[in-house]
């Protein structure tokens, strides 16, 4: 007996089929798409008098689909069989438009508010036809209550009728709009102002909110410790200190030795150490380093969990600290605390790491190549205090 689709199959084909193209079809017209015809099945006599039970049951089915009004049009055939007589058979199933694809794949209502709301969203922001929609725009035209999508169409059209405001976001002059708001849809809004065809696709360097939405930018902060009484003096007693990166740069200071450190409680528990300050909590950032002019005449120690990225993160330092050093993050530190492992969750997988030293190198190498175990890494917070303190006191 070949396969006969059921009406439950040929569902099951529409929503494969929904899954893999809906995002293309978006822009389309709603009643657009070629014209589709799914054979049922052609059982020949002899099949159908070996399973005649199984052959009734598809044809009542088909028979029922085509009685309640289902989507798509039921073709059928006569077939003139010696042994069985005149028996009426489904022969297709012809779907005409893109429409009854998502009513067949139980997604109708959703495609149709996606349609409509996109067609409102072109007249605001034509450039979102220019690429194929993003899963998150088609999620949120089709799932989105109106008093949020009006938010978003309020947005994009003030964006565009002002596309290089400079303002703060949240001086944004649209209705029931918050920084809130924009925050939790930051993905979104990104999405749809990346479909401009200015814009490279895939350029993750052009996923910059406030640049795509033309306002001015947050400055970029640092945290920072003082950790000599002689620093401190300089600034009027002050020790733990976060601001912008160009208002660290103003310092009065000049520091002998510099920390750089990943982990922030690992910075604030440093203990005392005259001309050092301490650099915390930078991760990949640390290429601000680069605006600290005081930094250039100072020793720059980097302590980072021993990991693929902790090494990333030496290797992007050296990139604007050539002379920078590295502490506890050697082979002998990783082995001799094995109890104390956990599991990197996603190892680095970028560009080459040109400027580690040949030991930092072969650690590295071990690390990514699992020479000790999968996935290895020793965070820096992990380390015992005493073993800190006797690293530093070498230095």
């Amino acid at each position: 007996m070949p396969r006969l689709l059921h009406p439950d199959d040929v569902r099951a084909r529409c929503r494969r089929q929904f899954a893999r193209e809906h995002l293309a079809w978006l822009g389309m017209s709603t009643s657009a798409g070629e014209t589709q015809t799914i054979a049922l099945g052609a059982p020949t006599q002899t099949e159908a008098a070996a399973g005649p039970e199984a052959v009734r049951a598809w044809a009542a089915a088909w028979s029922a689909w085509e009685s309640s009004e289902q989507p798509g049009e039921v073709t059928w055939e006569t077939r003139q069989w010696p042994r069985l007589g005149t028996q009426r058979l489904p022969a297709a199933l012809v779907i005409g438009s893109l429409e009854v694809v998502a009513r067949l794949a139980d997604q109708g209502s959703r495609w149709q508010r996606a349609v409509a709301r996109h067609h409102l969203l072109t007249n605001v922001c034509g450039w979102v036809t220019s690429r194929p929609a993003p899963q998150r725009l088609f999620d949120a035209l089709a799932d989105y209550g109106d008093t949020d999508f009006e938010r978003l169409l309020a947005l994009m059209r003030w964006l565009a009728e002002h596309p290089a405001s400079g303002l703060q976001l949240r001086q944004l002059p649209v209705g029931g709009l918050d920084t809130k708001w924009v925050e939790q849809r930051r993905g979104l809004i990104i999405d749809i102002l990346q479909c401009q065809p200015a814009l490279p696709a895939g350029d993750q360097t052009a996923r910059d909110l406030h640049a795509l939405l033309g306002l001015v930018k947050p400055p970029t902060r640092m945290r920072m410790r003082l950790l000599g009484d002689d620093l401190r003096r300089q600034v009027g007693g002050l020790c733990d200190i976060e601001a912008p990166a160009e208002e660290l740069a103003a310092l009065p200071i000049e520091p002998r030795l510099a920390f750089v450190v990943e982990n922030l409680e690992s910075g604030l528990a440093l203990p005392a150490v005259p001309g050092a300050v301490a650099l915390m909590k930078l991760g990949h950032a640390v290429n601000l380093l680069r605006h600290l002019p005081w930094l250039r005449i100072a020793r720059i120690i980097v302590w980072g969990d021993i990991d693929t990225h902790g090494f990333a993160i030496l290797d992007r330092v050296r990139s604007v600290l050539p002379r920078s050093e590295s502490i506890l993050m050697d082979q002998d530190t990783l082995l001799g605390h094995r109890a104390l492992w956990v599991e990197e969750p996603r190892p680095f997988d970028g560009p080459d790491l040109a400027r580690l030293s040949e030991s930092e190198r072969l650690v590295f190498d071990g690390l990514a190549g699992n020479l000790w175990g999968v996935n290895v890494r020793l965070e820096q917070e992990r380390l015992p205090w005493p073993l800190v303190l006797c690293a530093l006191a070498q230095l």
